[in-house]
């Protein structure tokens, strides 16, 4: 098994290197901690650094949760149960994952588990109708989406 190897920075140097992680991509403040104590800093420090990187912008738990959302729903196609699960293990308090799940737009998700069934569908080969849509509906579940959504649509599109 490969370990990681600890790199000892000095506080200011962090800063400067957390700042460059921050931008480049937006994280949440429990990647940042980890990175952190990845790179040497004991806990006074890390906890000091992530307040400046707040103070000065470079972290937004609320921007960071939305760029996820997004990112997750429109170009991955994953459903809010899977999405919810990914911030959860980032750390991000369950208001914001709420707030940020709600930017989601009902007829989108909906048309995104339409086009996901439409595409899985064909490639299962199975001759039991109630197998097949076990099937198509355990695909979608792997998802993220919601059973009784799944159903609907299923049941609406004469896929089931």
């Amino acid at each position: 098994m490969e370990t990681k190897k600890t790199v000892h920075l000095d506080k200011r140097s962090a800063l400067l290197k957390a700042e460059h992680y921050c931008a480049y991509q937006e994280r949440s403040q429990q990647e940042i901690r980890d990175k952190l104590y990845e790179w040497g800093l004991h806990k006074n420090d890390v906890e000091e650094l992530i307040s400046e990187l707040i103070g000065t912008n470079f972290l937004n738990e609320e921007r960071f949760a939305h760029a996820y959302v997004s990112g997750k729903f429109n170009i991955k196609k994953w459903g809010k149960i899977k999405i919810k699960q990914g911030l959860k293990l980032k750390r991000v308090p369950d208001k914001m994952i709420v707030k940020a799940l709600n930017t989601i737009d009902y007829d989108d998700y909906l048309a995104a588990i339409l086009a996901a069934a439409e595409k899985k569908a064909p490639t299962i080969h199975e001759k039991d109708a109630f197998k097949k849509r076990f099937k198509l509906t355990s695909y979608l579940m792997g998802k993220g989406f919601e059973n009784d959504l799944i159903l609907s649509v299923l049941k609406n599109n004469n896929l089931s």
